[in-house]
């Protein structure tokens, strides 16, 4: 199961928010720190502000600001909220489901269970638990101009694949 960017983008949001309570934050300078998109941006600002996450306000000085207390909100409510498929197998959905085994399967219930505590996990963990005892972010002030683009530290799942022995040609036999 993958999450949708969506749904990525928009804890990024949350968690940006809630982790600069004591002031605004604008969209630029959430697209500019998660380097994303204004536009995609302002679709999940204004998703966040009809479900009541997040208040705004427009024009010179405005921005977006929790509306919610971060202990208050649940991982899993935003996921929920911002996902729109949580069919692990075609028999999750009994309206499409044309599989054979369905009656006799235990596939679905084991899939079944393991959405479940998918969920436990995610109902289990708040914005606040996201958040709490993060460093202050480095970098420009709020308004100054960047230099630049900083490397983005990313953590790769490690491959299941086994390296490539290379090939031995005639010479090294």
């Amino acid at each position: 199961m993958r999450l949708s960017e969506y749904t990525d983008y928009t804890l990024r949001v949350l968690m940006y928010c809630a982790a600069h309570r004591e002031r605004l934050v604008t969209i630029a300078e959430l697209a500019e720190h998660h380097r994303l998109s204004k536009n995609h941006l302002m679709k999940i600002v204004n998703n966040l502000a009809h479900q009541g996450l997040i208040e705004t306000t427009r024009g010179r000085g405005g921005g977006l600001r929790l509306l919610a207390e971060p202990e208050a909100i649940r991982i899993g409510d935003v996921v929920r909220a911002t996902e729109t498929d949580f069919r692990l197998v075609e028999c999750f959905d009994a309206d499409t489901d044309a599989c054979t085994l369905s009656p006799s399967c235990r596939l679905k219930h084991l899939f079944g269970e393991a959405l479940r505590g998918y969920f436990k996990a995610l109902d289990g963990a708040t914005l606040a638990d996201m958040t709490a005892g993060l460093p202050e972010p480095k970098g420009r002030p709020v308004g100054a101009p960047s230099r630049g683009k900083a490397a983005v530290p990313m953590s790769m799942p490690p491959t299941r694949r086994p390296a490539r022995q290379a090939k031995t040609s005639a010479q090294d036999r």
